[in-house]
């Protein structure tokens, strides 16, 4: 029988069934490892049963501990319910806000939003935890979550507000001494251009990404010289010089370092969701900050979406903040 005495040591064991391993949960919880061990042992103490077994490949459940699991996860999403309900009465702008989104949008696209929404809501602190892997809204890990996809979790709501196109580039100094800062277009690449040009592609985390999809297809397995586990690293790998990539153009068009090599690819485009939890929408800092996001995002779809009239021409790109990261070229 679990009591409210034990509640705090099961979100213990639904760290370590999550994550494998003490060392990992640990820094989910924010505790050290022995910590999470001491814990897990008063519980199976408490319940008088082993409820992981410690395998070579990290801490898998037991039968036990696969019921207590569930017990586990019932009372989690019982609890995080009556939060979200609670929450949602609150019409309040105060407080803090956490949200999710991935790494070109963290370090590229929101500071300069974020900074326009404190100054207008100065009372609400606004927590940015950039994460490829999606945060759980229903457990209110986040409060929104801004991500690019086409395919939304059913469990949110939500709307997209703009398209999020992706070409392919090279950096401006690396096409010069390469000759091919004036012809190179992507739809006169043959397979030896292809081959002739070093790539920087993702690594595995994204195989289930349009992103990779196009890259198998188009590119050269030996042409990719280096991989990375973020689109912000391919970005500054390819302003290094390292090689061209299909990197976001709301990131890369407004920026001189680099140049873009053909259109927008169809094949990678992806859509821009604002998205929380139904019990969330109603609540006075998320509706504030979904509403404020919205306007700003949907203002730049041009940027976003890879409609730039000033490229290759004499006009001149819109005055937006560049990267926070290095300015020089490879």
């Amino acid at each position: 029988m679990v009591s409210g005495n034990n509640w705090d040591d099961l979100r213990y064991l639904l760290a370590v069934a999550r994550h494998g391993s003490l060392s990992a949960a640990a820094r989910v919880l924010g505790v050290n490892h022995s910590t999470v061990l001491r814990r897990v042992t008063a519980l199976e103490q408490a319940m008088g049963a082993q409820l992981f077994d410690k395998m070579p490949g990290g801490y898998v459940l037991t039968s036990a501990g696969d019921e207590m699991h569930r017990v586990a996860q019932k009372m989690e999403e019982d609890l995080a319910a009556a939060n979200r309900l609670l929450s949602g009465r609150d019409t309040q702008i105060g407080g803090s806000l956490r949200v999710t989104t991935v790494d070109i949008l963290t370090l590229y696209i929101l500071p300069r939003h974020v900074a326009a929404f404190r100054r207008r809501h100065p009372e609400l602190r606004v927590d940015l935890v950039a994460a490829e892997a999606s945060l759980s809204l229903t457990r209110r890990e986040a409060d929104v979550a801004i991500r690019a996809t086409n395919r939304p979790p059913e469990n949110l709501v939500g709307r997209a507000v703009s398209g999020l196109a992706f070409a392919v580039y090279g950096a401006t100094a690396y096409l010069e001494r390469t000759g091919d800062a004036a012809d190179l277009d992507l739809d006169d690449l043959g397979p030896d251009d292809l081959d002739r040009h070093p790539w920087v592609g993702l690594d595995e985390s994204f195989d289930h990404t349009n992103l990779a999809h196009w890259m198998k297809r188009v590119v050269p397995e030996p042409s990719i010289g280096y991989r990375v586990n973020s689109v912000a690293g391919a970005v500054e790998a390819v302003r290094a010089g390292v090689g061209l990539g299909l990197l976001p153009c709301g990131v890369v068009d407004r920026d001189p370092a680099f140049r873009r090599i053909g259109e927008p690819v169809p094949e990678a485009d992806a859509k821009l969701w604002l998205l929380t939890h139904e019990d969330l929408r109603h609540m006075g800092r998320v509706r504030a900050f979904l509403d404020f996001m919205a306007d700003a995002l949907t203002r730049e779809r041009d940027l976003l979406e890879g409609r730039c009239p000033w490229l290759n021409s004499s006009l001149s790109p819109p005055d937006i903040p560049l990267s926070p990261l290095g300015r020089g070229s490879g």
